[in-house]
Formats: structure tokens, C-alpha cells, sequence
């Protein structure tokens, strides 16, 4: 069994409280109107919550990512919306800056990322290549001391209110995902075109938008690590994000099976409760059991990161393990409540559509099946 440390323990209850009285009690109203929840991300960069698994030298606090684990599982159980946006922000933009950029670099940026004085973003997808990134059509050109962008990008979280993107392009097209390359975008720069907000079937409330880039100059002390390094350092984010949507994942099952069980203990049927009948325990059972090995397995890869070991194969399997776990857990939710899951009323039906990206984003389903079963035939010989 993973114990916990004080520390750990404080920051979770310090997300959860948090999540509970100040996020929960919006999530409906986010998914209804479509707002982004700007004014809880800045909250949450004045609590620490957005730079949990960050150096305090760049304004984080200087925990772990088993501690970022705890805090997306909070926010995932309140409102998927607002879950998605932090860990777009900390890390798909944090993230890569803080493990690839020059000491110049994470001292203009990482300060005012890490405490919600701006939000960021992560600019990979294009409409030709989602979860084939190596045919990204985006190029930069070196001139002189800038490189000149042209391009586009979709379905970029955060875009309408990031003010600093991590940016992929193809410096060298010739040696395809060998010659990509990452950049620090800010926003407003000439060239840099942020487009209409996506209407989306869930997660509402998180802002998904796409991106047109023409001539866009950026100097070259922007380039984020070393040119047609883009790949690898698109690659080991996903990683960790990775990491963040099994989190997110397991507090949206979690918010599923807590709604499904008062209900299961309130709604009264042939004179009894419908908790007392076996097909419903055996649901929450089976909710219950799936939402432990969900988190177990998160908790595994987090912890292998903080200790510096190898976890491709662990965040992957902690990603598709707890997505397609949660996608269970919200239908069963469903299920349990009847006629009342369908209707908006209930939380259920949000959590459901919510979820259901949660097997798509930072890598589909099929993609972590892939890279699973490449690392295990590594392994064995």
C-alpha cells in the first residue's frame, strides 16, 4: 500500500476543500453557459495549486507528482472543465518549459505561470496530425536571428485566455519527426491568431480553440531546448500528462460512483431501497474496485517520474486503465439513476460527456495500446 506523506495529505485536502466549495458548486453552470472559470485558475495560482510539482525558485511549490496527482483527482471529482484546463496549463506549457528550457527562459516565464498571473497553453495537433504528430505541416524557417512560422493548429486548450504557448513546428520537413521543433509563443505576437471557441460536446467549460499562424516572427532565444528537438520533448510532456488525465479520470469515476451510491440509498423501489438489490451493489463494486486499481496504477507512474526512473509504459497504462475505467463508471452511474442520469439535473450526464475525452486527449485509447505493447516487447526477450 502507498502511504501518503503530511505533505502530501495537506495538499490534497487543501485542493479538495477547495474543489468542494468553490468549483463544485459551479461545474453545472460552467457546462450550461460555456464560461471559462479564469477566476478560480487565478485562485489557484494564488493557493499554489498550479505550481504544485514545480521548484520554488520559478514560484512552485516544490512537491512532487504524486502531490499534482492528488490535486487533478480533486478538481476531476468537481468539475471536469476546470481539471482540464489546470493540467493543459501546469502540465502541457509548465511542464516542458520547466524541464527543457534555458535558465533565462524559466525566469521570464515560469513566475507568472505557476502563480495563475498567466495561463498557458500547448500547441501541437493540426487537422491533419493528431495522434500522428510527425506529419505536422507547420513550418519554421530561420531568418536571421528569428524564425518565421507558418502553419495551424486545433482543438488547443486554454487558447483563449493562454498568454504564453509552447509551440511545435517543422524546422527541418526532410527528416519528418526528427526535425521538429518546440517554441515559446506569447500572446498578441504578429502573426499569432487565436480562432473561434469550439462548441463542444463536454467539458464545456474548458476553452478549446484552433490557431492560425502567418509570418509569425519569433526570436530565436525562443526556441524552447535545441532545434528538431521538438519531438522528444512533445513526447516526454505526454508523459506526463499522461499521468494528469488518469487523475482527472479516476475523480470523475469517483464523482460518478458518490452520486450513484446516495441515489442507490434514497430512491425507493418494490419497498425498499434500490442499494439493497444485488445487480445494484455489484455496479458500485465494480465501480468501486476499478476506481482503486484506476488509482493505484496513477499513483505508480507518478511516483516512478518523481523517482526519475523510466514510465512510458506505466503512464500509458495508468491513462488507458483509468479513461476507459471512468467512461464504465459513468455509464453505470447512469444506469443505477434511470431516467434521472439522462437529464441534466443530475451530475451524472455531465460526467459522463465530460469523461468521454478522457480516452481521446494526449493520446488516444489505441495509441497507448501501441505504445504499451511496444515497451513490453522491449522488455521481453
Amino acid at each position: 500500500m502507498i502511504q501518503l506523506t503530511e505533505e502530501q495529505k495537506m495538499v490534497q485536502q487543501l485542493a479538495r476543500e477547495f474543489a468542494q466549495n468553490e468549483i463544485a458548486p459551479r461545474a453545472a453552470e460552467l457546462d450550461e453557459t460555456g464560461e471559462f472559470p479564469l477566476d478560480n485558475m487565478q485562485k489557484m495560482g494564488e493557493l499554489g495549486l498550479l505550481g504544485v510539482p514545480f521548484s520554488e525558485d520559478y514560484g512552485g511549490a516544490g512537491l512532487d507528482t504524486l502531490s499534482f496527482a492528488l490535486v487533478l483527482e480533486e478538481l476531476g471529482a468537481a468539475c471536469g472543465s476546470t481539471a482540464l484546463s489546470v493540467a493543459a496549463h501546469a502540465s502541457l506549457c509548465c511542464t516542458p518549459i520547466y524541464l527543457f528550457g534555458n535558465e533565462e527562459q524559466k525566469q521570464n516565464y515560469l513566475p507568472d505561470l505557476l502563480t495563475g498571473k498567466k495561463l498557458g497553453s500547448f500547441c501541437l495537433t493540426e487537422p491533419l496530425a493528431g495522434s500522428d504528430a510527425a506529419s505536422m505541416q507547420t513550418r519554421a524557417a530561420r531568418d536571421g536571428d528569428e524564425y518565421v512560422i507558418n502553419g495551424s493548429k486545433i482543438f488547443i486548450t486554454n487558447a483563449g485566455y493562454a498568454d504564453v504557448f509552447v509551440l511545435f513546428a517543422k524546422t527541418d520537413p526532410e527528416k519528418g519527426r526528427d526535425g521538429i521543433s518546440a517554441f515559446i509563443v506569447e500572446k498578441g505576437m504578429p502573426g499569432f491568431h487565436v480562432g473561434k471557441k469550439e462548441d463542444k460536446m463536454g467539458l464545456r467549460g474548458s476553452d478549446t480553440r484552433q490557431i492560425s499562424i502567418e509570418g509569425l516572427r519569433v526570436p530565436r532565444e525562443n526556441l524552447l531546448g535545441t532545434e528538431n528537438d521538438g519531438f522528444k520533448i512533445a513526447l516526454a510532456t505526454l508523459d506526463g500528462g499522461r499521468v494528469g488525465i488518469g487523475a482527472m479520470s479516476v475523480g470523475l469515476a469517483r464523482a460518478a460512483m458518490e452520486t450513484a451510491v446516495r441515489y442507490a440509498k434514497e430512491r425507493v423501489a418494490f419497498g425498499r431501497p434500490i442499494a439493497d438489490f444485488q445487480a445494484i451493489r455489484w455496479y458500485i463494486a465494480d465501480m468501486a474496485t476499478q476506481i482503486d486499481a484506476a488509482r493505484l496504477l496513477v499513483w505508480r507512474s507518478a511516483i516512478l517520474r518523481d523517482s526519475g526512473k523510466p514510465y512510458t509504459k506505466e503512464a500509458a497504462m495508468a491513462k488507458l486503465f483509468a479513461s476507459e475505467m471512468a467512461m464504465r463508471a459513468a455509464d453505470r452511474a447512469i444506469q443505477i439513476l434511470g431516467g434521472y442520469g439522462y437529464i441534466r439535473d443530475y451530475p451524472v450526464e455531465r460526467i459522463f460527456r465530460d469523461t468521454k475525452l478522457m480516452e481521446i486527449g494526449e493520446g488516444t485509447s489505441e495509441i497507448q495500446r501501441l505504445v504499451i505493447s511496444r515497451e513490453v516487447l522491449k522488455e521481453i526477450q
